[in-house]
């Protein structure tokens, strides 16, 4: 466990300025690191939330196994024909399909890639669809053009159709249906005499297309680079920008004249003066100063000047008058820092417009070249589209103005029925493959929930986001635990199960006694013992005399750990006081099983002596509790009260360590209260409940209050421990 040195006083309160000051400085674990999960942490995230991944993985794999088992996956059978689509050159019978090793001997005149798609092309497939619909009414040509595969053999005049299906026939029928449109197109459509005419269109075709999309290009980046776009638009936009940056312009050179004016004022008397009547805390330190002279006046009348009670009066009035220049210095480089602040946001500010403004200007004076490249690659545009449209114009022309067949394509291979299925179906492979992607789920759900996670997943998850020194980690408890889970409310927790050796330092304590009412775990009591040993090691030549427990939520456990410290600490030779400060919701006398008839609000709001109050348990003659007493109608204003701070004195003078158990930090003052009268506070985290955001502002409210932050305490850690 890590231990880091923490500012306190010697006397136990942080009365002293120089204490405060000290107390606030920023410190080497206050920047808070940044970035993704390294190996370690996604394996350690994995191990944590096993359970969620299993069940993910699980209702997974049972959901593939159920959609295997319903709908299992037919065989498909294929089968495919051939098409001689372009006369050989050889003269003979024999039938030579491969072209010649000389490629002028042989030069094909069809563009392929071309005649492919006009294959694939709702034209020729729509006959086909109307054919075969008669047998099977739901197919159709996004289905077919997806499922028909249609491609040159090679390098030679041969176009080879396969299609793939679950059933057998209907790959027949449709392959059968197919080659008969096929051939009933190379009859009906092919062209002949104006077949160079239709190869010269189509070369200036590409032409055409490549000019169109290198000026569209060009027109693209010229927007791209200079975020243009209609020249008459940019130029509207341009004066309307102008126009809202004056404005703006306008508006911060006021703000910033009058902030000049305001700040000047306050460097005048008169002006500081006036500023000082806003002070709340100002006007009622002068006021309490008024009065206090009242009454020394009216007091100068009746007693003598060495007289006790006037003594009194004058001092407390002398002692004011620091705190009200103090206060008035306070409020006044308050007010000047904020208005030197809003100073320089305005000045930033205008920074910003000008810079803006000189973007505008010269955007303004590109502008005009701009617009002639944009006008002149805007016509060069249309020509160009006006030019491939004639060319796409002249290519359809042609393509319907076919009207005789050169060459009638051949059937060289006719489709015949498949009698085995191309594919088949792996359960094994399915169930691997489910298998997978459940476990590629599951730990994808479980990062997921990891991420949405706003609490402390662990110890070292707590002090690598905290930054505070981490002074004790208790672990869970299963004792605590089901005692609190059985009833509504708390029951009694057993006194800590301490070992024999303690009692060399307690001649009146009975171990066994304690040992027979308690099972808590060894770790348990251990790491008590180690928060203990920790917050003395805090600070060797002053050593801490009072603490306050606290958390940044309900729940947390920081009444268990204030009341099971008490004890470590009274097993150690120490004369202890536990405080129960909770004014709101106390637990101590539960817990300790003493009477909560006469407590700390009584001490406060009545005359009570201390000794009525304070209670001991049987068991632990040095340990000494002052339970919470009748919740009061207002706790904050009895703990801000002088009597409040009396008694806190009186403890810490009496005893070797005061413990108060303070409600929880956030939408509460009563820690803020409280803190400046001891040695720092101890803030408890419940691992996998505390939520982080809410933890992290209570510090920060802590540290722009001043106080001194002893360290933080893990708590409900539920790493398994080896024990010595």
């Amino acid at each position: 466990m890590d231990n880091h040195p923490s500012q306190h006083s010697s006397s136990g309160h942080n009365s002293n300025p120089e204490h405060q000051f000290l107390s606030n400085q920023p410190l080497p674990w206050a920047e808070e690191s940044e970035g993704g999960w390294n190996l370690q942490e996604v394996l350690d995230i994995l191990q944590r939330r096993w359970l969620t991944i299993a069940g993910v993985a699980t209702a997974a794999m049972v959901s593939i196994v159920i959609g295997l088992t319903l709908n299992p996956t037919k065989p498909e059978y294929e089968a495919n024909f051939q098409i001689l689509v372009e006369p050989v050159s050889d003269d003979s019978k024999t039938v030579d399909v491969i072209k010649d090793a000389n490629p002028n001997s042989n030069q094909s005149s069809l563009d392929y890639d071309s005649q492919i798609q006009i294959l694939k092309s709702p034209v020729i497939l729509g006959d086909v669809i109307k054919r075969v619909q008669v047998a099977y009414p739901d197919i159709s040509y996004d289905f077919l053009a997806n499922s028909l595969n249609v491609v040159q053999l090679g390098k030679t005049k041969i176009i080879q159709v396969s299609y793939r299906d679950n059933d057998p026939d209907k790959v027949k029928l449709v392959l059968d249906k197919t080659a008969q449109s096929y051939l009933e197109y190379s009859k009906e459509k092919r062209q002949t005499k104006i077949g160079q005419g239709l190869q010269f269109v189509e070369k200036q075709l590409k032409i055409s297309q490549s000019r169109v999309d290198q000026l569209q290009q060009q027109l693209q980046t010229l927007k791209q680079i200079y975020n243009l776009n209609d020249p008459e638009t940019e130029t509207k936009a341009l004066d309307a920008e102008t126009a809202t940056l004056n404005a703006q312009k306008q508006t911060i050179n006021f703000q910033l004249a009058q902030a000049r004016a305001n700040l000047n004022l306050l460097q005048q008397p008169d002006g500081a003066k006036a500023a000082l009547n806003t002070a709340n805390l100002y006007q009622q330190l002068i006021i309490q100063k008024n009065q206090l002279d009242a009454q020394v006046a009216a007091d100068s009348t009746r007693f003598q000047l060495n007289n006790p009670t006037l003594q009194s009066l004058k001092e407390r009035r002398d002692s004011l008058l620091p705190l009200i220049d103090q206060e008035a210095k306070r409020f006044l480089d308050t007010k000047r820092a904020e208005i030197a602040t809003g100073i320089r946001i305005l000045e930033v500010q205008s920074l910003t417009l000008a810079k803006r403004e000189q973007e505008l200007q010269q955007k303004r004076k590109q502008l005009p070249i701009l617009s002639r490249q944009y006008t002149d690659l805007q016509r060069k545009l249309q020509v160009a589209v006006e030019s491939l449209n004639r060319f796409l114009s002249t290519r359809e022309t042609l393509q319907i103005q076919k009207s005789q067949t050169e060459f009638s394509w051949e059937l060289v291979q006719a489709p015949v029925k498949p009698g085995f299925p191309a594919t088949s179906s792996s359960l094994k492979k399915n169930l691997l493959s489910g298998l997978a992607a459940s476990i590629l789920i599951g730990i994808g759900v479980a990062l997921l929930l990891e991420k949405l996670d706003s609490t402390y997943n662990s110890i070292k998850d707590l002090k690598e986001k905290v930054k505070l020194p981490l002074l004790g980690s208790i672990p869970f408890e299963k004792q605590i635990q089901t005692e609190q889970d059985n009833s509504l409310f708390p029951r009694n927790l057993p006194l800590l199960n301490l070992p024999k050796y303690f009692s060399e330092f307690l001649p009146n304590l009975n171990v066994d006694t304690v040992h027979e009412n308690s099972n808590y775990t060894t770790n348990f009591l251990e790491s008590l013992r180690v928060l203990y040993t920790n917050i003395q090691l805090l600070n060797s030549d002053h050593p801490i005399r009072s603490i306050i427990i606290t958390s940044s939520m309900p729940g947390d456990g920081k009444s268990t750990v204030a009341f099971n410290l008490a004890q470590i600490a009274t097993a150690m030779g120490q004369k202890v006081l536990l405080v129960d400060a909770d004014l709101r919701r106390p637990t101590i006398h539960t817990l300790s099983s003493l009477s909560n008839l006469w407590g700390l609000s009584n001490l406060i709001s009545t005359n009570l002596p201390v000794g009525e109050a304070i209670q001991e348990i049987s068991t632990l003659s040095q340990l000494s509790v002052i339970t919470s007493g009748p919740v009061p109608p207002d706790a904050t204003k009895l703990l801000s009260s002088e009597k409040m701070k009396r008694l806190m004195t009186e403890f810490h003078n009496s005893f070797d360590l005061v413990i108060y158990d303070v409600p929880p930090l956030v939408g509460l003052a009563d820690v803020s209260l409280l803190a400046p009268n001891t040695d720092g506070i101890l803030i408890v985290a419940k691992i996998g409940k505390t939520q982080s955001l809410v933890l992290s502002r209570a510090i920060d409210n802590l540290k722009l209050s001043r106080l001194n932050i002893l360290g933080i305490v893990g708590n409900g850690e539920k790493t398994t421990f080896k024990s010595y």
